[in-house]
């Protein structure tokens, strides 16, 4: 399944550095100075505010301001109060009249940014947060939040179809803040719907070291593995992922299709236990995936557990009504057991939802052949042919079938199809080899037979033309002696 693909470049979730308690960057100090009764209670609001008691701090914010309105300690904190309380107009306005009053105040540029991009003004944020770098390169409030507004114009840029547009301002939100994480994800997200996963393996790698905690760059990184066929590596990435966040439900799911993966893989190499023991802890990640039950159904039946097996076939056919294999696969080990209704019921449910699906088409024509229906059977079994023209098997059931119809030659020509497509078959070949000697013996016989009656016919001339001489041979004696 895909992985977590999204944009993250929203930076709300993110905390201004050197900031206080409700988030926001702590005023600078007034350019001017005031007298010791406003500064207090400037210090006491900013306390309230730090509680967010952002009412009673904003009416002696406001008291400050009635005595000293060209305090920007109190114009700055004013402002954040209405900020916290949605009010954005009125907080722009009051932080713009800090900036007017303290041009280089980077505060309050820093603010009148997040009340541009809360509006999804990303530009004119960006160039508020410019403005307050340039005051203090060293401000690393406004450094942060620059860096996820560009990031969140390269998202932008990038959706609109500019994505080289979009991959610079990542490399600018990063020449900002080396540390923001998303821009590191973003670039993978870039890069790996570019195909050049390695770039995007490296990018995720940065964006998960910045944010130990960056549940979808371990999930992202675990889908490249995965289709690179890397499923430890891949099952790996996931588990990093769940241990960060155990609801990820997109996680969850891939992390059930690796496990499951590898089950087949490790099944076909000969340890069919701990196949199942993968299919089995794909079902804890995902109780209701199909494909792992559907394996263990197969697993089972070749563990000859066909009980199980048929458990588990039918629960994959209740999870995933599509599974026409689950269907066919049940018809089988209803066949096997004799029970040869049921095995046709398995079979045309098959059937109907995948009307071409050939294993299904042979498998009926096998128990029509069985129950004596040599029409149906050729039927089925020529259709399944018709959907899979190298089908060996379906062409060696159809020889069985002409075989015991009687039909010698077309029997021959149906095991000889079978041999081309598989020539280590051996019940053709067997099969091939009995028919072939009794087709000779056959031509023998009536040769011989043949052979029989001109010898015969021979014998009768030959004895009809002595007589014949014999006779001619008295007469000429008698007229040579008279």
């Amino acid at each position: 399944m895909a992985g977590v693909e999204n944009s993250d470049g929203n930076g709300s979730e993110r905390e201004l550095a050197g900031t206080s308690d409700n988030g926001y960057a702590e005023a600078a100090e007034p350019s001017g100075s005031a007298g010791g009764e406003g500064n207090d209670a400037v210090s006491y609001a900013n306390v309230l505010r730090s509680r967010n008691k952002f009412v009673e701090a904003l009416a002696l914010y406001e008291r400050v301001l009635e005595s000293d309105g060209a305090n920007v300690e109190a114009l700055i904190g004013k402002g954040i109060c209405l900020q916290m309380q949605n009010k954005g107009k009125p907080a722009f306005e009051t932080f713009s009249e800090a900036i007017k009053l303290d041009p280089q105040n980077a505060c309050a540029h820093t603010h009148c940014g997040i009340l541009h991009k809360d509006e999804g003004r990303l530009v004119e944020a960006a160039e508020s947060y410019q403005k307050a770098l340039q005051v203090d390169p060293s401000y690393k409030a406004a450094a942060e939040c620059l860096a996820i507004v560009l990031t969140d114009i390269g998202t932008n840029t990038k959706l609109a179809g500019n994505t080289q547009d979009g991959i610079q301002k990542y490399f600018e939100a990063l020449k900002v803040d080396p540390h923001y994480a998303p821009a590191y994800y973003n670039l993978g997200v870039v890069y790996s719907e570019m195909m050049q996963y390695d770039m995007a393996l490296n990018f995720y790698e940065k964006a998960a070291l910045e944010r130990p905690m960056y549940a979808e760059a371990y999930c992202n990184m675990g889908v490249i593995f995965k289709n690179r066929g890397d499923l430890e590596s891949a099952i790996t990435c996931y588990e990093r992922c769940l241990a960060v966040s155990p609801n990820f439900e997109i996680a969850k799911n891939n992390m059930a299709i690796a496990l499951t993966d590898l089950g087949t893989k490790v099944k076909l190499e000969g340890d069919i236990n701990r196949g199942v023991a993968l299919y089995k802890k794909a079902l804890y990640y995902n109780w209701h995936y199909a494909d792992a039950m559907y394996n263990l159904g197969v697993a089972y039946g070749e563990m000859l557990k066909f009980d199980m097996a048929i458990v588990f076939y039918e629960l994959a056919f209740h999870f995933n009504p599509h599974c026409a294999e689950a269907c066919n696969n049940l018809g089988v080990i209803y066949k096997d057991r004799e029970n040869l209704d049921k095995a046709v019921e398995c079979y045309q449910l098959a059937l109907s939802i995948k009307p071409n699906f050939s294993q299904s088409l042979n498998n009926l024509g096998v128990v029509y052949t069985v129950q004596g229906k040599v029409d149906a059977a050729a039927s089925m079994i020529e259709k399944a042919i018709i959907a899979n023209p190298t089908y060996a098997e379906a062409y060696n059931n159809l020889g069985v079938l002409y075989r015991d119809a009687g039909d010698i030659a077309r029997a021959i020509n149906a095991y000889e199809q079978c041999l081309k497509i598989d020539p280590d078959s051996r019940n053709a070949g067997q099969v091939w080899c009995i028919m072939g000697d009794s087709f000779v013996h056959f031509v023998f016989c009536k040769l011989f037979r043949h052979m029989q009656s001109c010898i015969k016919f021979i014998a009768v001339y030959l004895t009809s033309l002595c007589l014949l001489f014999r006779s001619w041979f008295i007469l000429e004696m008698g007229f040579m002696l008279n």
